[in-house]
């Protein structure tokens, strides 16, 4: 069987989603649609596919077996339940939803329509993390004891959408948009849940009512620490993970590799051949549809890294630890 694909929102993502459809023998691309007509027309041009203004008329002229919803965080959550209710599976790209709430109502369109939700961490298929997660279960360097994560980019770059630095429409800041790949990391690489947290978050950036940096303690359910720290004002781009151990220690840089030290200096890890992420997560929501199981990124596990955000942002307001909504 074909599955027929729509995209909803012609972003930058938009491309990535489009390249992997093309690569798979059991996806077609059928339509995009943006509000953005000059934008939306390029693309469906580019790709030979229909262009509609409006998601809802595409959904209900295309009927694609999935859609793919890649727009505004605070839209996510109203595209998510009306495409579930007209029966498409979904690929949300992430984060799920501005809140809690939200994820709630999506994960009850989803249950009640019979469909199945996958949401786009693909920090989950990178072979640098692969590799990490496999070297945590292994037990090569012992216990993992604590986790650092730290991540800088300049937030405020002129082309960024200016929704983004509005937090109605976003839900947050670098926290928000980059926090939850790191959040995401740390719950995968441990197959834990954040359980408690404590924060402090800044509000220096040149616009927009958002936070430009955070630093995160969190502690998981499996008894694990971890600390994130992340800034979006200006400095050296960075991204790199510590992985502490009783036995070593292990550096992952999950777009280039993971090294390894057992009392010396760090080593690389022979790595694993480079698999487009967006196809594997793609090739994991078939599996889901097929099999009639959870894809590994569910909604339900989705919710976890929303549940903990809010958290993090309720203890920047209180200035007291917060215990994660379960």
């Amino acid at each position: 069987m074909r599955y027929r694909v729509a995209l909803i929102g012609g972003g930058i993502i938009a491309r990535n989603h489009l390249d992997a459809v093309g690569r798979l023998d059991k996806l077609e691309a059928a339509a995009v649609a943006d509000t953005d007509e000059g934008k939306g027309r390029a693309l469906a041009e580019e790709y030979g596919i229909s262009y509609y203004r409006d998601y809802r008329e595409m959904v209900l002229r295309e009927r694609p077996d999935i859609a793919v919803i890649a727009l505004p965080h605070y839209l996510h959550a109203p595209c998510a339940v009306w495409c579930a209710e007209q029966g498409c599976h979904l690929l949300l790209e992430k984060p799920m939803a501005l809140n809690t709430a939200q994820c709630d109502d999506i994960l009850a369109a989803v249950k009640h329509a019979g469909v199945k939700l996958m949401v786009g961490h693909t920090q989950h298929y990178k072979p640098a993390n692969i590799l990490a997660k496999r070297l945590i279960q292994s037990g090569e360097l012992g216990r993992l004891l604590a986790i650092h994560d730290t991540r800088h980019q300049y937030y405020y770059r002129d082309n960024r959408p200016g929704w983004f630095l509005e937090k109605e429409k976003s839900g947050g800041g670098i926290l928000m948009n980059l926090g939850a790949h790191s959040i995401d990391k740390v719950q995968w690489l441990t197959d834990s849940r954040v359980r408690r947290v404590k924060a402090k978050v800044t509000y220096e950036g040149p616009r927009g009512d958002v936070e430009g940096s955070g630093c995160l303690f969190l502690e998981m359910d499996s008894g694990l620490s971890a600390v994130i720290l992340q800034s979006g004002y200006e400095g050296v781009a960075r991204d790199e993970t510590e992985l502490i151990f009783t036995q070593g220690m292990a550096k992952l840089v999950s777009a280039e590799g993971l090294w390894v030290s057992v009392g010396g200096k760090y080593e690389q890890v022979q790595p694993l051949p480079e698999e487009d992420p967006f196809i594997l997560q793609f090739e994991d929501l078939l599996r889901a549809i097929e099999l009639g199981v959870e894809p590994d990124s569910s909604g339900e596990y989705a919710r976890s890294v929303i549940a903990a955000l809010e958290a993090v942002y309720a203890s920047d307001r209180t200035g007291v630890e917060q215990d994660v909504e379960a």
